[in-house]
């Protein structure tokens, strides 16, 4: 019969067991031996190769996945992600309720990232990143009548303009903090009433990125950012310096 210190002396040496797995894997990626969209090897191989047990295993790849470096395909396997690095916006969130961000605080981290990362996509987008920006925008436009998959189309403009920044570590900063916005704005969206004016918006960093106007496109997200703080502020019924978000939304958002 296995005593309750039993069960406990078994943590440690599980938790062990298991970062000896994820240390194998990142061994394996620096080395080139598995890249992005490759397949891992199964779950005995790689119990057999670290010298731990297939529950550890199953510990130390669901890890990596916390950490966006694999994803599982139901019977298919485990693979490296390929794309830009995913951080997730758990942290953020954790640290959100622990120190209690305030909306103007994550507003203007945000404004920090995105007006530098629009600067940077107009001199670095590539013709296919272009297109896949005007076909957000376009998506805006059509969904007028549907604020839901407008504010989705206005999450995925971001994400595609951070991605052509050609920078992955901005692209994923910026992921992460739209990710935690998304979670809020989805509960407010409906009450939205301008979508043209914000489609608008978008259309002049859009044009500026296109043009290569690297000046033009940081005003252009700046003067998008400080209009879409107000007019998310007079949604939601809120605004100022001491506004914070609730537990329940920064919950939400992890």
């Amino acid at each position: 019969m296995t005593t309750e210190n039993q069960r406990t002396s078994k943590k440690p040496f599980e938790g062990v067991a298991a970062e000896l797995v994820v240390a194998h894997v990142r061994e394996l990626i620096e080395r080139g031996s598995l890249g992005p969209g490759d397949r891992l090897p199964a779950e005995r191989e790689l119990a057999l190769q670290v010298g731990v047990s297939r529950p550890s295993v199953r510990a130390g790849l669901r890890a990596l996945s916390a950490m966006g470096v694999v994803q599982s395909r139901h019977g298919a396997g485990t693979f490296i992600r390929g794309g830009p690095p995913s951080l997730g916006s758990e942290p953020l969130s954790f640290l959100a309720a622990l120190h209690g961000f305030t909306r103007d605080e994550m507003f203007e981290a945000r404004r920090v990232l995105e007006v530098g990362v629009a600067g940077l996509a107009a001199e670095r987008a590539t013709g296919d990143q272009l297109a896949s920006i005007s076909e957000e925008i376009t998506g805006m436009y059509a969904s007028m009548d549907d604020p839901q998959a407008f504010l989705v189309h206005d999450i995925r403009f971001h994400r595609a303009v951070a991605v052509a920044a050609g920078n992955p570590i901005l692209a994923s900063l910026v992921e992460m903090v739209s990710e935690i916005f998304y979670e809020h704005r989805r509960r407010t969206a409906e009450q939205g009433t301008d979508l043209k004016e914000a489609a608008d918006l978008h259309r002049g960093i859009y044009h500026a990125l296109r043009s290569r106007d690297a000046e033009r496109a940081r005003r252009s997200m700046e003067a998008h950012l400080s209009r879409a703080r107000d007019r998310q502020a007079s949604e939601a019924g809120f605004g100022g310096e001491t506004d914070r978000p609730s537990p329940a939304v920064v919950a939400a958002a992890g």
